[in-house]
């Protein structure tokens, strides 16, 4: 039975002093946490496993990701040498046949030497068809907020456009005007822009025109250009809650409201507008079910034409638009398959030949822009054994030839060895709950087992090829497993639905019984499995130190949130409401206190230990969750770690280095516990 929760009223907390994040009093004690954990677990084994991470990601030889705009293709690279990295672009017929002479646009580390500044690349912004112009993103730290700065690429200097610091965006409209939308100076309650601005050179920021205004009470609001129509349409939205928006078309009043559910994904393109379903949609005498995609061409009164109608475990996860075509990514009974549709009387509709039908697949449009899209396309294939293969394919042909390789990437790891294997184990409800095994093929009954999961926000768990994992786990001998549990999106809405709040607790039961289906296979034992799980899979790790502590031999909770009573009341957790509930509504309370693992540690308890790390600029997750935790849990007796760097934003760092260092800490503090 889980353990009742105390401390029901949201200031009735005696370590609240610890969400001052800058905070004297909390800085000195997270400093000494955090030299305590080194002190335990930063000997020589962690300098050799941190090092040997950072060597394997900053390889010359990795495969440098790219988009092509116009007849270039540009690159961000970070190795041993560039640290926060180098922007550079090629031209694409150099890239394609071999290794090109890169262009370098601007060397991130030595803006930051010469500025005095912790800049880490966050993006850029340019318009189609111009290579010269250029909006940069750069943040302090790693955070989400960061800095919007002008850049010549031709002449290597910064221009007139400069943002202040905050959560943002922007878009050019022509070379003299951005539409901006920023936090700064109006925004929501999430932390998010109220405002989208028409901002033209030479204004300053604050005399730039409001186009387009929310609500205090949204997520936030947004605005651009839909460019696949000349002139551009206006596209505005509002986001009232994380999964939900009103889209509007038109620059000015009386603005178009398009006619579909707020929570639905709505895309115009061209003539086109596609909607697709997270909920059941009725349209006269049908309705569409949730996960469903439809299309209907835009501004007529027209019926919507059917492109996928889900099944149960058969569901669309991705679409986009290449060239004339509309690419569907499809995972049936997760394994990735393609559709290219093309628009015609009834869409005609044919399979993507020639990709990968295991492991994980994704076919993307090789530019930036889609009104710039000849049709080319880009194919990423892994799986837990085989790193990435990049592929070239042309989808602009009647019949699409087969993808040719462009770049492969190096083996990583030692997987000589090992096997992937599909199992499934049963809810308390009876659901079947997917998991991938990745090991030897024989085993003694007390495998070393590394248990990770999610559980939240649609997002998939797929069998990628884990390079930390590889290398500081399975080399070892020890064995890999991903739960596919509800609250993702593996099997569409209806899965995702069945893991937000009410259901986030069976969502977390799921990765239980997964932790009890690799015992009753006779695979391993319970104090030999470690699970790990980072922001919603971290809430995901305190609850199996709070409600099945028995099922875990250590756990490595990461950037986690964990009260569940305050969480709408630290930085972005207001945007979240949708997926756990409203912890001020006495009837969602009712619910969350039940997952809030900071309420449900209490003493007396059969506690794993547990290395709980965030990082301070996390401006996403509040590290308040992170250390309120760890100081409850020692102050009840338990074996309970922090560990807190400086810097990385809602990750693990801001480089390389400091990427490894925080993965390989987490990873011996587990090899360590479940060795014992």
């Amino acid at each position: 039975m889980d353990p009742r929760p105390t401390l029901a009223a949201p200031d009735d907390d005696p370590y609240l002093w610890l969400e001052d994040v800058d905070g004297a009093r909390a800085l000195a004690w997270v400093e000494a946490q955090t030299a305590r954990t080194l002190q335990r677990f930063g000997g020589k084994a962690f300098a050799r496993d941190r090092d040997a991470l950072a060597a394997m990601w900053d390889r010359k030889d990795k495969i440098p990701l790219v988009t092509r705009r116009g007849g270039e293709v540009y690159n961000f690279w970070v190795d041993a040498d560039h640290k926060r990295g180098l922007w550079r672009r090629a031209a694409w017929p150099a890239y394609r046949d071999g290794e090109p002479d890169w262009e370098i646009l601007l060397d991130l580390d030595a803006l930051g030497a010469a500025e005095g500044e912790d800049w880490v690349w966050a993006g850029a912004t340019m318009r189609p068809g111009d290579r010269a112009l250029a909006l940069l993103s750069l943040s302090r730290g790693g955070g989400d907020a960061c800095v919007l700065r002008e850049y010549d690429l031709d002449k290597k200097t910064f221009g007139g456009f400069l943002a202040p610091e905050a959560k943002q965006s922007a878009e050019w409209v022509d070379a003299d005007t951005l539409v901006l939308c920023s936090a700064h100076g109006a925004a929501t309650r999430s932390g998010y822009a109220r405002t989208a601005r028409l901002w033209r050179r030479g204004e300053a920021f604050e005399a730039a025109r409001i186009m387009f205004e929310g609500e205090a009470d949204d997520i936030s609001v947004f605005a651009g250009l839909d460019r696949s129509v000349e002139p551009p349409r206006w596209l505005f939205g509002r986001r009232t809650s994380f999964f939900a928006y009103q889209l509007q078309l038109g620059e000015v009043e009386p603005r178009v409201r398009i006619d579909a559910p707020d929570d639905a994904d709505k895309d115009v393109h061209g003539a086109w507008l596609l909607v697709q379903t997270r909920t059941p949609w009725t349209l006269g005498a049908e309705t569409h079910p949730a996960g469903a995609l439809l299309a209907a061409p835009l501004g007529r009164d027209a019926p919507f034409t059917v492109l996928f109608a889900p099944g149960e475990r058969r569901v669309l996860e991705t679409y986009a638009w290449v060239g004339d075509k509309l690419l569907l990514s499809l995972l049936d009974d997760l394994a990735p398959t393609f559709e290219l549709l093309t628009p015609a009387e009834g869409w005609r509709r044919e399979p993507l030949a020639g990709v990968p039908e295991v492991g994980v697949v994704s076919v993307s449009r090789l530019d930036a822009f889609a009104r710039e899209s000849n049709g080319e396309a880009l194919v990423f294939a892994q799986s837990p054994i085989t790193p990435m293969e990049m592929r070239l394919v042309d989808l602009s042909a009647e019949s699409p030839s087969a993808p040719t390789v462009l770049r492969r990437m190096p083996a990583l790891f030692d997987a000589s060895s090992l096997i992937v294997t599909r199992h499934e184990a049963r809810a308390n409800d009876g659901e079947r709950i997917p998991y991938v095994q990745v090991g030897p093929a024989k085993g003694d009954g007390a495998a070393r087992v590394h248990l990770y999961g999610y559980g939240g926000f649609e997002v998939s768990e797929r069998p990628y090829y884990r390079s930390q994992i590889g290398k500081l786990w399975l080399e070892r001998g020890g064995t890999s497993v991903v739960a596919n549990i509800r609250g993702g999106g593996e099997f569409g809405p209806r899965w995702h639905k069945a893991g937000v709040r009410e259901g986030k607790r069976a969502a977390q039961d799921d990765f239980a019984a997964v932790a009890a289906d690799l015992v009753a296979r006779g695979l391993t034992t319970a104090a030999r499995i470690a699970a790990e799980g980072g922001s919603n899979g971290g809430l995901l790790i305190a609850n199996m130190l709070t409600r099945h502590a028995d099922k875990f031999g250590a756990l490595f909770c990461t950037i986690p949130l964990i009260d569940m009573r305050r969480y709408t009341k630290l930085l972005a957790g207001a945007s979240w409401i949708e997926e756990y509930g409203d912890p001020d509504k006495p009837e969602d309370w009712a619910f969350l206190q039940w997952i809030s693992a900071y309420h449900l540690a209490t003493a007396g308890r059969n506690y794993p230990p547990i290395l709980i790390a965030t990082t301070r600029r996390d401006d996403r997750v509040h590290p308040g969750h992170a250390r309120k935790m760890a100081a409850k849990l020692q102050a009840l007796g338990y074996r309970a770690w922090l560990y807190e760097p400086a810097a990385g934003g809602h990750g693990y760092g801001k480089d390389n280095a400091e990427r490894a260092g925080f993965v390989a800490l987490g990873l011996d503090f587990l090899w360590e516990a479940v060795s014992q």
